[in-house]
């Protein structure tokens, strides 16, 4: 009965936040996705009511993003035909330095400002700084993944990160839109498709019904097995290897280093093994010349449906009182990370891009405050018709810097490794990989003067 609840509950409030949004044009122009609508209503219900509600369903509620964000990472490769390492950085270098610039600065902005001012003036963790990073480029799906991380070693951090994707998703599109109609009226871009110009099917979020994409293709026969059952299983496989490895890595660790008075992998998440485990599903299925069973657009609905119950559970479960406490930290770390995206977006990508640096950096700064959805909006804002090389470096950059950062491995390494060893040489490594990518930067940008 407790899992059909909270199934009806979110289902409730995503259904709601759609609504609301249908009917709200300040929530269209905004962009606010349908599942964080509904999860601040929810927030307000189990606020106000949360009495009325079990316990347990409370608790379901809370763990449902850390198993729906295994389900999204685990789909991240399966169906695709990746190219090779060489030819991504061949194609995508520039986009890939402006990417990593930014989240390796959102380690150094968020980690010294936690350990040096933050923790001695609020007293706060010193993960704090980790969660500029999480919130911003990871996303509710990052801090959901890594609540087994939180509860090990600081319980109120999931509740901050939530606090801070939230936050980021909202400065990415409203500062996004802000660049745009800035560089619009500079003539720096001209292909932009204004909330006026959009069709009132396109401003509800609806597709018109001559124009509704395909969902995906099914690869099998539904006498045999459901298409949608095969990919669900092809996933669940996925996580399963996931799982098995973080194991292997728990006892090795047990096994190597018996006398350690810290272990590292105790409290490892499982989301970024899932996609490792992906990986290998779908290079198996390629040796076996049986990846045409698996379908990208099939594992992309999936994904997308997972992420929206995993946001609005996630939004719909955090403690106001946690946030109400630590504020003022809060405020003066986003704004921080804010400033940090806005400077290499001014100066750093006008010198970094050949062409089309606008479009090029306007992906990236969305992508860096609010997840890759945020970026993906804004540029199909600055180039509906992809015109410009911006999507196609975009889409390469993504295959090596999402395996890594925003959510990837190291993401997931930080803040363990924040909680073991201590912020400073995790502050210090991130430190040298930002001056690394920066020079790499430079010597691009010097090549782009030559």
């Amino acid at each position: 009965m407790t899992a059909v609840i909270i199934f009806c509950f979110l289902s409730l409030l995503l259904v709601a936040g759609k609504l609301i949004r249908l009917g709200i044009p300040v929530l269209q122009r905004l962009y606010l996705p349908s599942s964080v609508i509904g999860g601040i209503i929810g927030l307000i219900i189990l606020s106000l009511a949360g009495s009325y509600f079990p316990p347990e369903v409370i608790q379901g509620i809370g763990k449902l993003p850390g198993f729906l964000i295994n389900v999204i990472f685990a789909a991240l490769f399966l169906g695709t035909i990746t190219p090779k390492i060489k030819e991504i950085f061949k194609m995508a270098l520039p986009q890939l330095c402006m990417g990593q610039m930014l989240a390796w600065g959102q380690y150094v902005v968020g980690l010294g400002l936690a350990g040096f001012l933050l923790a001695p003036l609020f007293g706060v963790n010193p993960a704090f700084g980790n969660l500029l990073e999480i919130g911003f480029e990871g996303g509710h799906g990052t801090v959901g993944g890594l609540t087994s991380t939180f509860e090990a070693h600081w319980a109120d951090g999931k509740d901050l990160g939530l606090t801070v994707a939230t936050g980021g998703m909202i400065f990415g599109i409203l500062f996004g839109m802000a660049l745009i109609n800035w560089a619009l009226n500079k003539k720096i871009i001209s292909s932009v498709r204004t909330f006026k110009e959009r069709d009132k099917a396109e401003k509800l979020g609806i597709y018109s019904a001559n124009e509704r994409p395909s969902a995906g293709a099914q690869t099998v026969f539904s006498d045999s097995i459901d298409s949608l059952a095969w990919h669900i299983a092809m996933i669940g496989l996925s996580i399963l290897l996931g799982f098995f490895m973080l194991k292997i890595l728990q006892v090795a660790e047990l096994r190597f280093f018996p006398d350690a008075t810290t272990r590292v992998f105790s409290g490892f998440p499982l989301f970024p093994l899932c996609m490792i485990g992906g990986v290998i599903i779908q290079k198996l299925f390629q040796k076996l010349k049986a990846d045409h069973l698996i379908d990208h657009g099939q594992m992309q609905r999936l994904s997308g449906a997972s992420l929206d119950f995993l946001v609005v559970a996630a939004v719909a479960t955090i403690k106001l009182a946690v946030v109400a406490e630590n504020w003022l930290p809060l405020v003066i770390m986003m704004s921080a990370g804010l400033l940090w995206s806005l400077l290499l977006f001014l100066y750093v990508a006008p010198k970094l891009f050949k062409q089309a640096w606008f479009e090029c950096a306007i992906a990236e700064f969305g992508q860096g405050l609010g997840v890759t959805a945020t970026g993906l909006m804004l540029l199909r804002t600055v180039d509906p018709e992809n015109k410009t090389v911006a999507a196609a470096s975009f889409g390469y950059k993504q295959l090596i810097h999402e395996p890594i950062m925003g959510g990837g491995l190291w993401t997931a390494f930080a803040l363990t490794l924040v909680f073991t060893v201590g912020w400073l040489p995790v502050w210090i490594f991130c430190t040298v990989m930002l001056l690394s990518w920066g020079l790499i930067t430079l010597v691009i940008c010097r090549r782009k003067r030559a």
